[in-house]
């Protein structure tokens, strides 16, 4: 299990790495757009979509990765100060009570929509816009599973701390995972 804990990070790391390149792609885009309308008088809807999509696709495809890295945000009373062991616990009992359950309701909710989209291939309501609006909400799913895989990694490295000796080793089981980026 530990090997498929290590894949599973490996991916979401790269992902993650791959995907922040879009922060400078969203930055060029909106500098490009900011300059064809304000200096050449020239609007593009094709840039304003493609800066929606690149955004959403930092979001979507580098939650995980966030996960991975304990970017997301938590209500942090005692779990600073909290043992590897009660760490373990909360990281386990957290991804089993909210993150797979809300993963599995996007994944259950998102599949006629994302569906439906292929099925008419959906682009843009813009005439000029970009026609591939479906392949943005496949993402959906990307974003839901990718989760749902880390989850499952936290789950697998928690429950090798709980297996484990006590360790002195302050660190929670997401930030160790995160080392080495």
């Amino acid at each position: 299990m530990r090997k498929l804990a290590d894949g599973i990070d490996a991916f979401n790391r790269t992902l993650g790495h791959v995907v922040a390149w879009g922060t400078l792609v969203v930055g060029l885009l909106q500098f490009a757009m900011v300059i064809a309308r304000y200096v050449f008088g020239i609007g593009s809807v094709w840039i304003q979509e493609s800066i929606t999509y690149v955004f959403a696709s930092l979001f979507m495809l580098g939650a995980a990765a966030a996960l991975l890295a304990d970017g997301h945000v938590r209500v942090d009373i005692w779990y600073r100060e909290a043992s590897p062991r009660a760490k373990a616990i909360v990281d386990i009992l957290g991804t089993l009570i909210f993150l797979w359950p809300v993963t599995g309701l996007i994944l259950y909710e998102s599949w006629p929509y994302v569906a439906r989209a292929f099925a008419y291939r959906e682009g843009s309501r813009e005439t000029a816009g970009i026609p591939f609006l479906y392949l943005l909400k496949a993402e959906i799913l990307i974003f839901a599973g990718l989760l749902a895989l880390q989850g499952l990694s936290v789950i697998v490295r928690s429950l090798d701390r709980l297996g484990g000796p006590p360790s002195a080793d302050p660190t929670s089981a997401i930030s160790t995972r995160g080392a080495g980026h």
